[in-house]
């Protein structure tokens, strides 16, 4: 993730960008933006608050040579000549345009941006921003006629947070430049990350967690839920969770003795795993560094609620592995035709 706290946008221009398969055309800006004081005050913070939480980071891909990569070619003409900013920022949305093969594409605003002062880990740097702008919003405006306000209807783009965007740090390490990217509208995620971009994910720490732990919540969902209840789905998450949590390292075989009893969860484990690496084409790795950040970030998002279809929801602690199967218990009422869960509990609070 980076830090904006000190970052300052030196050079932006907006294009509109066309649908190649709708036959809408792009249109080109000849000169940069120069802001006012109020809209450069609201513009930086919009642009760059989404990548203060982005944890993992990408780089960029070529089947044959990276160099022919479209989009690491026109950063690096960009970082490497200040003249070239506006030529080459066409050049951008062309490329953008080339990849609207779907009626789904939406067109929209382009904003290339070159920010100063950009911080990440222990490094300062300047940074190219591509922005798509693809939904616009209603606002009211209010206006003076005849010595009487009258009110409109406009349309406009919401400062809360932009479409797609992504960030190429004037920064590389041993797999090439440092890039984050966001998608808020991913109704074609392969339109932007792999069309346009052309990236992957850096083989790194946070990749490896994300990997695994995406591993561990499609396998509870399609095995242990399914096949065991919500019960035992809630409790192999939370164990996970407190697993990465505890150890700076995670070593598979380890984590499957923790994590498993059964040596039948063990083989189902196994086998999703291989099926899981067939479908996303990657191999995870059997021992890999913990990102932190990471765990902090997927913990938010798992859910342990048990709903039941009597309107009744059991809230597991996802802090407390343990607690569920040691004070939950599942059963089946003969007379009643049900299930049932008994909680035991010293006091209520």
């Amino acid at each position: 993730m980076i830090s904006r706290k000190n970052a300052s946008i030196s050079k932006f221009i907006i294009h509109k960008v066309g649908n190649k398969f709708n036959d809408t055309k792009n249109a080109f800006s000849s000169k940069l933006v120069d802001f006012d004081e109020a809209s450069y005050d609201l513009m930086l913070p919009f642009l760059l608050r989404s990548f203060s939480s982005v944890v993992q980071s990408y780089r960029f891909n070529h089947h044959a040579n990276i160099s022919l990569n479209e989009i690491n070619s026109y950063s690096t003409q960009i970082f490497n000549d200040d003249d070239a900013f506006v030529e080459v920022s066409k050049h951008i949305v062309t490329h953008l345009y080339e990849q609207s093969n779907s009626a789904n594409i939406k067109t929209g605003d382009v904003l290339v941006v070159m920010f100063e002062g950009v911080e990440f880990r222990d490094i300062t740097t300047n940074a190219l921003g591509i922005f798509k702008i693809e939904n616009k919003v209603n606002f009211f405006q209010t206006f003076l006629e005849n010595n009487s306000y009258d009110v409109l209807v406009q349309k406009g783009i919401s400062s809360k947070k932009v479409d797609k965007g992504c960030l190429i740090l004037n920064q590389s390490d041993t797999e090439g430049n440092i890039i984050f990217s966001i998608d808020n509208n991913s109704y074609d995620t392969q339109y932007w990350i792999n069309h346009f971009l052309n990236i992957k994910y850096a083989d790194d720490a946070n990749n490896h967690t994300q990997q695994y732990i995406e591993l561990c919540k499609d396998f509870s969902t399609e095995i242990l839920k399914t096949s065991y209840g919500t019960q035992e789905q809630n409790t192999f998450l939370a164990k996970t969770i407190d697993f990465f949590k505890e150890n700076e390292i995670v070593n598979v075989e380890r984590f499957k003795e923790e994590l498993f009893e059964d040596e039948k969860q063990i083989r189902e484990f196994e086998d999703y795993k291989k099926e899981f690496e067939g479908e996303k084409n990657i191999v995870l790795r059997n021992q890999f560094d913990v990102a932190e950040a990471v765990v902090n970030k997927e913990k938010k998002k798992i859910k342990t609620d048990i709903k039941l279809d009597t309107h009744i929801q059991i809230k597991l602690d996802i802090d407390a592995p343990d607690a569920s199967a040691e004070y939950l218990e599942r059963g089946y009422d003969d007379e009643k035709k049900m299930h049932f869960y008994k909680v035991f509990f010293n006091a209520e609070s």
